[in-house]
């Protein structure tokens, strides 16, 4: 599942002025021994990736913080998880599908249509850039968004994200359960 989205309508400066360093971590810690068949495809995981070249700063919003039921409302997700990512100059996402840790741990018996809506928290710099495979492994890459540009997927859709620009990445996102509607 794969669907492009615009949400226009909605305040972005919670994220952008947050404090990003509560939190820095590497995006791979889990890639590494849950998505082996995606390696093997490629000839095993890269050793070049390490800390500093796959770093993150991600902070995780509470219904407290933000209106989860707004913001699913405007995206057709049941939400169950709002985050929000910065990605430093020089580092990489590898290639990853979305394994949905936290909606599975809280919901292990509910079988419906996980997705993820990443969405891009400003214009598009240079640089800044996702790329995505579709279902027939056609390479997409995706630039010059706008703020408020994005997609939802699922966990069929392998994607990277890169920041190989001069200044920090900022993406938000939003996991849960596909409205029916959709």
């Amino acid at each position: 599942m794969f669907k492009k989205i615009q949400l226009s309508d909605f305040n972005f400066d919670i994220f952008l002025n947050a404090d990003y360093t509560q939190h820095t971590g590497s995006c791979i810690n889990h890639q590494v021994h849950e998505l082996t068949d995606i390696h093997t495809k490629y000839g095993g995981f890269p050793t070049s990736y390490c800390l500093e070249n796959t770093m993150i700063h991600q902070l995780w919003w509470t219904k407290e913080q933000i209106d989860f039921e707004d913001l699913g409302n405007k995206l057709g997700i049941d939400v169950v998880t709002v985050s929000s990512i910065l990605q430093p100059p020089g580092c990489v996402v590898p290639l990853h599908r979305d394994t949905f840790y936290q909606i599975n741990k809280k919901y292990p018996e509910r079988q419906d249509h996980k997705v993820r809506a990443n969405i891009f928290l400003e214009n598009y710099k240079v640089g800044h850039f996702v790329q995505y495979l579709d279902e027939n492994q056609k390479i997409y890459t995706v630039d010059n968004w706008d703020r408020g540009d994005g997609y939802i997927w699922d966990s069929e859709i392998l994607h990277l994200s890169c920041n190989a620009g001069m200044q920090d990445k900022y993406t938000l996102q939003v996991s849960g359960f596909l409205k029916q509607d959709n």
